[in-house]
């Protein structure tokens, strides 16, 4: 049995103890874990919502990590007193074919709708660390996390840029991929939450490799896709103009593009963003990698907002979440919608078996060889 020690863990910088397996151990019912968020915002609003439909149940066993308190509490908000669960102290004594609640904190924790507030931003975090805790333990099988208020986390003692970075961090893995994906559309960021005047600094020939090895993986392992078509957007407007509008596309991009197509891959590029998106050309790739966040963002939120979801791509274990923040401005309005939400429960869903496929098919001989040969074509790449 986990104790409350091990369920709060002292900083977000301690990385977990127990490497795991890409592929979880196969259970009767896949156990999803969902964060709480911030219990201010619309989090806890569209996690009812989305659990509301009984036949959620019929696909997953769902783990809200947070407090009993604050979901009753939303509950009697939202009306939604025929939403049910069973609460546990402990991710063993969870029940199937229900919703369970684990509670992360027993101490009385004001909600001020649509109010930041600092104190609560640790007990999101002493969610987040359960359920990390748990994923790592194989308790639970993948995790969608609900919007954060990242600076009412981040502090001197526990440093937070994002879920992104916390659980890359947190698995000691050396990169991952912010990957947003959407039915018709799949962006990946080579920086994340980078000031602008620092991207330029922070992108590097090896960084796009990494990015670019980590995309065209995840295109094939959780995404089912042999072989990707990948485009690469430039940094500077006009993608550089050959050296007139800067350098990087010359010097770090169109190399790192080049080192994947000698080795026969689909990859293309350095686009202009604008005209890339603007003629719609994201619809003849399976993924587009772009070189920081709202370059990547903006579009696809245009195009995807309420539809799109947050993949964590890179890591031994899957997480989502959706597409959108804390909402501040509707919290308690009932109108939050849980689209986004319910999609990166069902996109966890569907990676998780797609990796099991993957798994299976990669367990035949000749493919691990050619797994392997291309894992050394990247360490290549770096050298």
């Amino acid at each position: 049995m986990q104790t409350k020690d091990q369920h709060n863990l002292s900083s977000s910088n301690k990385t977990l103890d127990k490497p795991i397996e890409n592929t979880p151990p196969r259970r009767e019912k896949l156990r999803i874990g969902l964060t709480i968020g911030d219990i201010n915002g619309i989090g806890v609003e569209v996690i009812i919502k989305t659990l509301r439909d009984n036949r959620i149940i019929d696909y997953c066993t769902p783990v809200i990590y947070g407090s009993s308190r604050v979901v009753s509490y939303h509950r009697k908000v939202l009306k939604a007193e025929d939403f049910t669960y069973n609460i546990v102290s402990d991710i063993d004594r969870c029940k199937p074919n229900t919703c369970n609640i684990l509670n992360c904190w027993t101490e009385e924790l004001a909600v001020n709708l649509g109010q930041a507030n600092k104190e609560a931003g640790r007990f999101v975090l002493r969610a987040l660390e359960a359920a990390a805790y748990d994923l790592a333990q194989q308790k639970i099988d993948a995790l969608v996390t609900a919007p954060v208020n990242k600076d009412q986390i981040n502090s001197t003692e526990t440093p937070f840029q994002g879920h992104t970075e916390f659980l890359t961090d947190k698995f000691d893995v050396k990169e991952s991929l912010m990957f947003m994906v959407s039915d018709n559309l799949r962006i990946g960021l080579v920086t994340n939450h980078v000031p602008i005047q620092q991207v330029s600094q922070r992108i590097s020939q090896d960084l796009i490799i990494e990015k670019l090895g980590l995309m065209y993986h995840s295109l094939q392992q959780d995404f089912g896709i042999d072989r990707p078509k990948i485009a690469v957007l430039g940094l500077n407007p006009h993608a550089g103009d050959n050296g007139l509008i800067g350098k990087e596309e010359q010097e770090v991009i169109i190399p790192a593009i080049e080192a994947f197509r000698t080795n026969n891959q689909l990859v293309f590029g350095p686009y202009p963003a604008d005209g890339f998106f603007g003629n719609a050309m994201q619809q003849q790739f399976d993924g587009v990698l772009a070189m920081y966040h709202d370059q990547g963002l903006v579009p696809f939120k245009a195009l995807s907002f309420g539809s799109g979801v947050n993949f964590t791509a890179g890591l031994p274990i899957v997480r989502t979440s959706p597409d959108h923040g804390t909402a501040y401005d509707i919290a308690g309005k009932n109108i939050a919608s849980p689209d986004s939400f319910r999609k990166a429960l069902f996109t966890a869903i569907d990676i998780l078996r797609q990796r099991r496929r993957y798994a299976e098919m990669t367990a035949n001989p000749l493919q691990k060889g050619l797994s392997k040969k291309m894992e050394d074509n990247i360490r290549d790449y770096r050298r």
